[in-house]
């Protein structure tokens, strides 16, 4: 088993881990085509209702509906890897034109699928 806290200084494998973070921030900021990339066909998401618990192509929706995140802060990074699956949970602090700040504990799970990254889940619990 692999275990990472990011801001302290990786104890796993520091490259797979930075590709990791990369991707999320990724799907946070560069929209329904960085989305569609990284995750899985029928990956899960529990988003704060509306729209509730979205599964595969309703993910997608979703997304395209709903993009346009300017900046993304992730802080309080914590991460473990046990061999394919890997689980990143931090605090966002997300920003797009015209809407207050977006805070919320997030946490995504990523299978490494033929040496690539998918996202399988993603959770998200605002905290304001």
């Amino acid at each position: 088993m692999t275990l990472g806290k990011s801001q302290d200084g990786d104890r796993s494998d520091g490259k797979e881990n930075a590709i990791l973070w990369d991707l999320e921030e990724r799907c946070w900021t560069s929209g329904a085509d960085s989305a569609r990339t990284v995750t899985a066909k029928n990956a899960v998401m529990v988003l704060p209702y509306p729209p509730g618990i979205l599964q595969g192509g309703q993910i997608l929706e979703h997304v395209k509906q709903n993009t346009g995140w300017r900046t993304v802060e992730m802080k309080d990074r914590s991460q473990i890897r046990q061999g394919a699956v890997a689980v990143l949970a931090y605090r966002v602090f997300a920003e797009k034109s015209g809407s207050p700040i977006y805070e919320a504990l997030c946490a995504s799970t990523y299978l490494l699928d033929n040496g690539r990254w998918l996202r399988l889940s993603h959770q998200q619990t605002p905290t304001t």
